[in-house]
């Protein structure tokens, strides 16, 4: 596969370096020129091109991996330039599809959003195998060209991800409440802990598993959200006055001291936690271990190589640090088959595991 690729950033960088490392072909464009140089050498294309025209010259299909702000120009600039198939990687679609509709050749374009990323920013974050499992979201619409949704899928699985196909507005309205409220609520959390003068370093410092396991998307690459929020402003909007509404819900249940409420939404929502999908390479049951472990050099090495050992695939994997960072609490969670022995083996080596099934 000849593949053009307009942008360099964190998602064009890792689709490079997935595409080349599987052996299909790669010509890049970035409008700054020092990071598509850098993409380069790092491995991420086989050749630069001075301009989206000269990259899709001879492609079999232009992947836009641009901000969301500038992905519709790029796709019909690649259409004008005589891609034969279109698509992108943005996290808002029904603007970017609605925008390219305009175009004679629109057919060819097919919306798409690998459901990927890294804390690192750009390029620092990109990964070769950033997409193996990851569900990537296409958003063909009714006049869509069946040869043209079908190389975009077969892009999507030759990087190693599952495809998932919805209507552009639903997938934005489905995002907004698992990818972009999460980044909004994170960063608000992040900023009431961080602000307050002496008293927030202390709070800080203060802070366990849960509060860095909630904020850990607060670090992420802060250009790109005013874009996402302006592109795809109705649907975040919706589902930001649905958490509004669910928060002052809990702050009543507190606020009167109503346990047997309060309990049954935690109980709702752990279940519903424990019930989201994990690796699809996993078939079967799947079991939680959770396992105290000191705060040392080397114990996740120790315990993922013990599972490794015994031929246990990890689905998931958590860990949580202890306040006073003396010690911590290691969640996996893998298949059944294997999990009795993984968890006799944790035994004989000094840990205390305590399995649960999901």
């Amino acid at each position: 596969m000849h593949v053009a690729l307009i942008g360099t950033g964190l998602i064009g960088g890792s689709l490079g370096l997935a595409l080349r490392a599987r052996g299909h072909h790669v010509v890049a464009f970035d409008l700054d020129p020092d990071r598509l140089a850098r993409a380069a050498a790092m491995g991420a294309a086989d050749v630069t091109a001075e301009d989206p025209a000269t990259a899709v010259a001879g492609c079999d299909l232009a992947v836009v991996a641009t901000p969301v702000g500038r992905v519709g120009a790029a796709a019909l600039a690649a259409l004008d330039a005589g891609a034969p198939v279109v698509t992108d990687v943005g996290s808002v679609k029904a603007p970017v599809v609605a925008e390219v509709a305009v175009h004679d050749r629109a057919d060819v374009f097919v919306g798409g959003h690998p459901m990927a990323g890294s804390e690192q920013d750009g390029l620092d974050g990109a990964d070769a195998d950033l997409f193996v499992g990851a569900t990537w979201v296409l958003t063909p619409v009714a006049g869509t060209d069946p040869d043209a949704h079908a190389a975009v899928r077969t892009l999507a699985t030759a990087v190693g991800a599952e495809v998932v196909e919805i209507a552009p507005a639903e997938h934005d309205a489905l995002v907004a409440v698992v990818s972009h409220v999460p980044q909004l609520a994170a960063t608000t959390l992040m900023d009431v802990a961080a602000a307050g003068g002496d008293g927030s370093a202390l709070l800080l410092r203060l802070a366990a598993g849960g509060f860095r396991d909630m904020t850990r998307i607060a670090a992420s690459h802060p250009a790109i959200w005013p874009d996402i929020c302006a592109a795809n402003r109705d649907a975040i909007v919706a589902a930001l006055d649905r958490y509004l509404e669910a928060l002052g819900a809990v702050r009543r249940m507190v606020d009167a001291g109503d346990r047997e409420d309060l309990l049954a939404l935690l109980e709702r929502a752990r279940g519903a936690r424990r019930g989201l999908p994990v690796s699809a390479a996993i078939a079967g049951p799947l079991v939680e271990l959770r396992i105290p472990v000191p705060d040392r050099p080397g114990v996740l090495a120790e315990v993922t190589t013990l599972a490794g050992s015994l031929g246990v695939n990890i689905a998931d994997l958590e860990i949580n640090h202890s306040i006073e960072g003396t010690s911590g609490l290691l969640v996996l969670i893998v298949g059944a088959t294997r999990s009795d022995a993984l968890v006799d083996a944790l035994v004989t080596a000094g840990y205390h595991p305590v399995r649960s099934e999901l």
